[in-house]
């Protein structure tokens, strides 16, 4: 090959080379693209005023942030419009304090039915185990059951801060979590019994690590678990009385694990 010819060899060489990465990348693209799950929608209902309107402000907030482009969130604030038809409609039920108390026999009905078939996840918040006969409703037993067959007692009202040791470390609703982290300012529920013996725990907080200490305990207190004995992916997760749970990385992170494991994501 003569020294003329080696600048245009090389040119066309370098060409090659070219379109062939631009290949690749395209291919690359196009697999992620195929790969990426399809955005998938929330439905939320949140409690509209009183005590925990500033959680739930600061949870719609945190939740645009943290949907982007993996999940859309409606929102409602009553049981309404709540049938089957519209849980199809979702792959995630979040209950944002919501209580379990209050809901039209048809919301009630569909509700206990998306779980117990799995059509639907469910993540609840604080306010979702307020069970007993509250403004002149009863119980709702089945829910009781599903929480792991517990009646609320009493709660902190001065508002302590404890540490919550994490049992089942395994669990990816847990993941990226150390073995303790604590919860500042909490209303801390208490209930008339242990859901353990019918729920998975996740977390439980150390009562003798109340800060300032109280007399309300329960002894075994689980703060974080899932009921497996229904097909449904759910979380209960009693944090959640106050906005500045969002600026506690072991919240957020809990909250971000439940929603992708919850929804089916992970």
């Amino acid at each position: 090959m003569s020294d003329r010819d080696r600048p245009a060899r090389r040119c066309r060489s370098a060409t090659r080379c070219r379109a062939l990465f631009t290949i690749l990348a395209v291919c690359a693209c196009s697999a992620a693209a195929q790969t990426k799950p399809a955005p998938f929608r929330v439905l939320a209902i949140a409690e509209r005023g009183g005590l925990h309107r500033p959680f739930v402000d600061a949870a719609k907030a945190w939740l645009d942030r943290e949907g982007k482009s993996d999940f859309s969130v409606d929102y409602i604030e009553n049981t309404d419009t709540i049938d089957e038809t519209l849980l199809a409609r979702y792959s995630l039920f979040l209950q944002l304090n919501y209580p379990p108390y209050a809901w039209t026999p048809v919301a009630a009905r569909a509700f206990r039915a998306s779980i117990e078939q799995g059509s639907i996840g469910w993540i609840g918040f604080h306010h979702a185990t307020l069970l007993g006969e509250f403004d002149g409703y009863p119980m709702w037993q089945w829910f009781s059951d599903f929480m792991g067959g517990i009646r609320f007692k009493d709660y902190i009202a001065t508002f302590v801060s404890g540490t919550v040791h994490v049992e089942s470390a395994s669990h990816p609703v847990m993941k990226g979590l150390g073995s303790t982290f604590t919860i500042e300012n909490e209303e801390w529920y208490t209930y008339d019994r242990s859901p353990r013996r019918n729920v998975r725990v996740l977390a439980s907080v150390d009562e003798s690590s109340y800060t300032p200490p109280t007399t309300k305990k329960m002894g075994d207190h689980p703060v974080v678990w899932t009921n497996e004995h229904v097909k449904a992916r759910n979380v209960y997760i009693f944090m959640g009385h106050h906005a500045e749970l969002f600026q506690n990385p072991a919240f957020v992170t809990i909250f971000h694990n439940s929603i992708l494991w919850a929804a089916g994501r992970n």
